[in-house]
């Protein structure tokens, strides 16, 4: 009769195989202490194999070791060249994170947009706040752009940078609005002026001719 994987035990390291998971059983039950330890340094050399990706570093050694006396259930008793792992920190549950409870005014501009503007509200200078306010509002019409495909106004902006701040940021609304401060880009609207073309201008736009050598 077949024995089916359903009806084995069940393997405590499943990359190792069963087959390991047998012979670690069978090392445990040497009664020989001498023995049992050179069985158990050629079944470290057997799982090196199985995992070529093991290397011969100092970690990866004792990752082996703690390996084959966790598969043991922590039960063989053998030399090892490293301190043996401890059952009840290999099976401790990871404390859980605590995580800020900060509400965010506008969920879709995210919680970083709310950190920015928290940081802008601290800054004693003013001009470094209007700076950093300015900057927030271009992320947050870039952002309106790019998830629904409209630009925000810039009244509407600078609502919500008011609320997001609860009061203590203001900006100067036609300011923005004559310098499209909140524009993501603003492109210059006449080109860089060549060098040639500063040296004409300096002399007045006329280029002196050139006299014909004989």
């Amino acid at each position: 009769m077949n024995e089916y994987n359903t009806q084995k035990e069940r393997l405590v390291l499943k990359e190792y195989g069963r087959n390991v998971q047998m012979l670690i059983d069978y090392l445990s039950t040497i009664e020989d202490k001498e023995e049992r330890n050179m069985s158990a340094r050629a079944m470290v050399e057997l799982m090196k194999q199985i995992n070529p990706s093991i290397k011969e570093g100092n970690e990866d050694n004792q990752k082996l070791w703690d390996d084959l006396i966790i598969m043991s259930d922590f039960k063989i008793d053998i030399d090892s060249p490293f301190p043996r792992p401890k059952k009840e920190l290999l099976y401790k549950k990871p404390e859980r994170l605590g995580y800020k409870d900060k509400s965010i005014i506008y969920k879709h501009y995210g919680l970083n947009i709310q950190l920015l503007v928290d940081k802008a509200v601290r800054m004693e200078d003013k001009e470094e706040q209007e700076a950093a306010i300015i900057y927030v509002g271009r992320l947050m019409k870039s952002f309106s752009n790019l998830w629904n495909k409209e630009n925000l106004d810039d009244d509407t902006i600078a609502k919500n940078i008011r609320e997001l701040s609860r009061g203590v940021v203001e900006i100067d609304i036609e300011k923005v609005k004559s310098n499209n401060l909140f524009e993501h880009l603003v492109k210059d609207k006449g080109r860089r002026p060549t060098q040639q073309q500063q040296q004409q201008h300096k002399g007045g736009g006329k280029q002196r001719p050139r006299r014909k050598r004989n």
